[in-house]
């Protein structure tokens, strides 16, 4: 019997919902809906300095005013870490991981001093990783004297693991509004060697969401054109972990009369000003282009 169609709306308590949200929560909940599926709300509140309870309050306050529900209970990461520490884990005894003692600052010098400049990716400048492996010696030193590091996935270690199934690892992307689909060749090479944990975290948003999407049985994610980039890194991690493969749909961002995104600082249009300035559920859906 196969998985029910299932998707997920999986937002970060660090500020109140905005339309950008709204329209990103009802297609996936109306896709789900519309195939007698599941959709699932989930919390993705690693980043324990930003993330707010009452952030959280107001996100459920928000989407059961839009009129959307989902299953109890609901999936908090910050409640989870140790699944994702023994997904790194994994992930360190196959050999596709290293501490990378780089800041920021370094790793933008380097880019900026290599013969064809920075690369940008959707964490900032694209690292593609030390040209050699750091000695043990030198590593233990480092973090006896209590250095800051990142746990980085390596392109480079994951090609050599792989071998020739590196160049045919792909996904299915289905185009918003119908059921077309098309085969995308995944280039995760195209976004560096990315952090998947730091010292002090032990996960970021690309290990916590492979991991999660697999656990809760997501079949559909639907999610911003923004996050399209990251999906190629998403392949690689699920086949490294042995994790399924779900359809992707990435639909365009909502923008503003000034032709930019929403973002959360935009208090204007969070769904609370909204509500509060007398719209209704369809009101906000027919100002996303959505029908009732």
């Amino acid at each position: 019997m196969s998985a029910p169609f299932t998707t997920r709306f999986a937002p970060s308590p660090t500020g109140r919902l905005h339309l950008g949200h709204a329209y990103s929560a009802i297609l996936a909940h109306d896709a789900a809906w519309a195939r007698g599926g599941v959709f699932l709300l989930r919390i993705e509140d690693i980043d324990r300095g930003r993330c707010r309870p009452e952030f959280e309050a107001g996100i459920l306050e928000d989407l059961a005013w839009l009129g959307l529900s989902w299953p109890e209970p609901v999936r908090r990461q910050s409640d989870h870490l140790s699944d994702y520490a023994a997904a790194l884990e994994t992930l360190r005894e196959l050999g596709v991981v290293y501490r990378c003692f780089l800041t920021r600052r370094e790793i933008m010098e380097q880019a900026m001093s290599a013969p064809h400049g920075a690369g940008e990716g959707p964490d900032g400048v694209i690292y593609t990783g030390p040209a050699a492996r750091m000695s043990e010696d030198e590593e233990q030193a480092r973090l006896a004297r209590g250095e800051a590091f990142a746990w980085r996935l390596s392109i480079r270690y994951s090609q050599d693991l792989l071998g020739e199934e590196f160049a045919r690892l792909v996904f299915v992307e289905r185009a918003i509004g119908s059921n077309a689909e098309q085969i995308v060749t995944a280039r995760p090479q195209s976004l560096g060697d990315v952090i998947l944990a730091r010292k002090d975290t032990p996960t970021s948003y690309n290990l916590s969401v492979v991991h999660d999407d697999a656990l809760q049985g997501v079949t559909h994610i639907i999610r911003g054109e923004d996050l399209r980039a990251s999906t190629h890194i998403h392949v690689l991690l699920q086949r490294l972990l042995g994790l399924p493969h779900p359809v992707y749909a990435h639909h365009p961002l909502i923008v503003g009369p000034d032709g930019k995104r929403y973002a959360k600082r935009d208090g204007a249009v969070t769904l609370a000003a909204l509500r509060e300035a007398g719209l209704s559920p369809a009101d906000i859906r027919a100002r996303i282009g959505l029908t009732a």
